[in-house]
């Protein structure tokens, strides 16, 4: 893989088994039913967004679109899977299909960087029964975290500012080396500046940013070496590179520098009294960034801006990549199946059956059925990016995506935007796509 690979992604053989256990034995089922080509349709979507969200800004299409390009089970993988002994009653045509694999659906999605709301599908997969239910854990996978980031980056782009710099700190958070390359992309395409890890910013194409680590400061105190020393020992490695100041004391480190005129770009302080030690400092340092980091998220950045900080940057790590009690919940629902429209109709779980398209105007968004037209003044938000397994669209760059979401989140009601207590954006279900659902829960019902 090259360095400048920007998929993403480890060894894509060892993906096409990175999957639920249930997804190879109900395709071997459909296989012995004889129905494992028919045409099925299938929906990601959140019933509901996380706790005050009022928008999710899709993310993760790209690396989907790559994985289905290149979905294909290895002689070594099938053996793997016959040795496990749980396929042993399995029909031999199952293993004939791994052996010829190759993705033949239709890919239909709202562009990366599309500011969407709950029950509206982020993408659909449409193909043979058993390939789009294959993919359905990886799918999820990869839209459900991406989504999640790049939505928490948009939110703390839209607090902090268009000025702001925001910086990606979160590798030693993320939940899996994978999870941290492509929490590093979705940030950036969310809104953020760059990030800190180096493979992730170099296989994107852009330059990573970092400061110091406070072990650099304590391992020269401890053979000796005074602070001011460490600065000036780092800055000619790395001139007008970021200083971090608070390893011992914030202010004496501010005052060390300003004393020592070294020419940087910056100061990062990653604790303390953030309100008070950034007016300090910049009365020391008057021409000098300053950058503040320390579990921060988009809630801290309002509280530092409500008290007209003079703080020029943020670092964001742990309440970016690994934010608890906020997910993003997509499901990947059966909606339609040899032209059959099928819902599921739990309590809480329900979806709309059919294939629908999103349909969007200054009013808000309408959900409809796939075939109704749009009406005056909307424009519809799905698109045809994958046929018959080949790609339709070219990949967008990271800064075109990011534009997009930028764009995308200005266009939203202010109320929508809020951090807290947000009213979501607003949905509308067509009378003809009610009317289905009722057909198919009436169906069902009568049973």
């Amino acid at each position: 893989m090259s360095i400048t690979d920007k998929n993403l992604y480890f060894e894509i053989q060892d993906c096409s088994l990175l999957t639920d256990l249930y997804q190879l034995t109900m395709s071997a089922c459909y296989v012995g039913q004889a129905i494992a080509h028919n045409r099925a349709s299938f929906e990601l979507f959140c019933r509901k967004l996380p706790k005050d969200f009022g928008y999710l800004i899709a993310m993760g299409l790209e690396q989907v679109l790559s994985y289905l390009q290149q979905l294909k089970f290895s002689p070594e993988q099938i053996q793997a899977l016959q040795d496990t002994g749980l396929f042993k009653a399995a029909p031999d045509e199952f293993w004939n299909l791994l052996e010829k694999a190759k993705f033949e659906g239709d890919v239909w999605a709202v562009v990366e960087g599309t500011a969407i709301g709950a029950y509206e599908p982020i993408l659909r997969i449409e193909g043979p029964l058993w390939q789009a239910q294959i993919v359905e854990s990886y799918v999820l996978n990869t839209i459900n975290y991406q989504t999640m980031i790049a939505t928490k980056a948009a939110r703390l782009r839209d607090t902090a500012g268009d000025e702001a710099i925001l910086l990606e700190f979160g590798t030693r958070r993320a939940f899996s080396p994978q999870g941290a390359l492509w929490a590093a992309r979705a940030a950036i395409a969310g809104g953020m500046n760059t990030t800190s890890n180096v493979l992730a910013a170099l296989k994107l194409g852009i330059l990573p940013q970092g400061t110091m680590a406070h072990s650099l400061i304590m391992a020269f105190e401890a053979l000796g070496k005074k602070e001011q020393e460490v600065f000036a020992a780092f800055n000619s490695y790395f001139p007008e590179s970021v200083m971090l100041i608070d390893t011992i004391d914030v202010l004496a480190a501010a005052r060390q520098i300003a004393q020592s005129q070294l020419k940087i770009s910056g100061v990062r302080i990653d604790s303390g009294d953030l309100v008070q030690l950034s007016r300090q400092v910049r009365e020391i340092l008057p021409e000098v960034k300053i950058i503040v980091s320390g579990d921060l998220d988009e809630w801290e950045i309002a509280k530092l801006k409500s008290n007209n900080c003079p703080i020029d940057g943020y670092g964001i790590g742990t309440k970016l990549v690994s934010p608890q009690q906020q997910i993003v919940n997509g499901v990947y629902k059966l909606v339609e199946i040899e032209g059959i429209p099928t819902a599921k109709h739990s309590e809480n779980k329900m979806n709309y059956p059919g294939r629908k398209q999103i349909f969007r105007s200054a009013k808000g968004d309408r959900l409809a059925l796939f075939d109704e037209r749009a009406l005056p003044g909307e424009y519809p938000l799905l698109e045809l990016v994958m046929k018959n397994g080949e790609r339709l669209s070219r990949e967008n760059s990271l800064e075109q995506i990011k534009d997009k979401t930028a764009q995308s989140v200005k266009q939203l009601s202010l109320e929508t935007r809020r951090i807290s207590q947000p009213i979501p954006i607003s949905l509308e279900i067509s009378v003809a796509l009610e009317k289905l659902k009722n057909q198919v829960l009436n169906e069902k019902c009568s049973i």
